[in-house]
């Protein structure tokens, strides 16, 4: 994407630039800058405006679960304990993941299936794209590993997520996973710990705060995930959210049927989804009865 926000496509310049974001992200650092340089010579036929482009997500199916992480800011850990009891600030990084079914575009509907949850909500958090893998990172040297961020809306099942008693499943269901708009690679973006954040339900503000706030920053989730755990090119790491969720409120206050949610964090943009009731089961996967 050039300054303005019109965007290059990188096939024009031919084969020697990947086709996808995630193939670019596997080609290394200089391939990244390669293209970098081509963009920033590029011939007006090879420039689209954002508004004539059909947005996906930039890595529309990771290679991998996206991984995320829970409780890092102390306020959200504040609005989600019971009440009558003391706060439990995490002492480490509380890692789970959402399955790459769940990733939708910037802008598109978040599908609701009835049948599976009845206690939707939204999460907005800053996603780092990691650019260069490896294992047993040390705090000091995360951010070459870093390709950049962008924004990701946790949508979550909470009837799901706690009766099973673990998060996946809660967190994983289909299109609860809108990314986007872009990443921003982390030489523009700056400093992960200085950006503010902020959601807001038919224009109505619910998130808002500063990426200062997290418990854990983003170089020590790099060096706690990495310990003894290999991180790939192409992996997506969400980084928490901070208070004002719908689970936070007294009492708890769901999302309903064609909700607008918008995800924003400074640097990076905004994503727009509405929330869409689907009450009809999919039967197209069901298996034949025997005759």
């Amino acid at each position: 994407m050039l300054p303005g926000g019109d965007i290059v496509d990188a096939r024009s310049f031919g084969a020697e630039f990947p086709a996808t974001l995630l193939a670019l992200i596997q080609a290394g650092p200089d391939a990244w800058r390669r293209l970098a340089d081509r963009v920033a010579g590029a011939r007006p036929a090879a420039v689209h405006r954002h508004d004539e482009v059909r947005w996906h997500a930039p890595i529309p199916r990771p290679l991998k679960n996206i991984i995320c992480l829970g409780l890092n800011y102390a306020s959200h850990v504040q609005e989600t304990s019971k009440p009558g009891r003391q706060p439990k600030i995490p002492e480490r990084p509380v890692f789970f993941t959402k399955a790459p079914t769940s990733v939708n575009g910037p802008f598109d509907p978040v599908p609701w299936d009835r049948s599976a949850t009845e206690q939707v909500d939204y999460e907005v958090e800053l996603a780092v794209v990691i650019g260069v893998g490896g294992r047993n990172i040390a705090r000091e040297d995360a951010a070459r590993h870093i390709f950049g961020y962008t924004i990701v809306n946790d949508v979550s099942a909470r009837d799901v997520q706690f009766g099973h008693g673990q998060w996946f499943k809660g967190k994983s269901l289909d299109g609860f996973c809108p990314m986007g708009p872009v990443v921003v690679t982390a030489d523009e973006f700056g400093d992960p710990q200085s950006k503010r954040l902020s959601l807001r339900v038919n224009g109505e503000m619910r998130q808002n705060a500063t990426t200062a706030d997290m418990i854990f920053p983003v170089d020590a989730i790099i060096e706690s995930l990495s310990r003894g755990m290999t991180i790939e090119a192409g992996d997506i790491i969400a980084t928490g959210t901070p208070e004002g969720v719908g689970l936070g409120r007294t009492p708890p206050e769901y999302l309903k049927d064609g909700d607008v949610m918008e995800a924003e964090i400074e640097g990076v943009g905004t994503i727009r989804n509405q929330l869409v009731s689907r009450v009809t089961a999919d039967i197209s996967q069901a298996v034949p009865s025997r005759s």
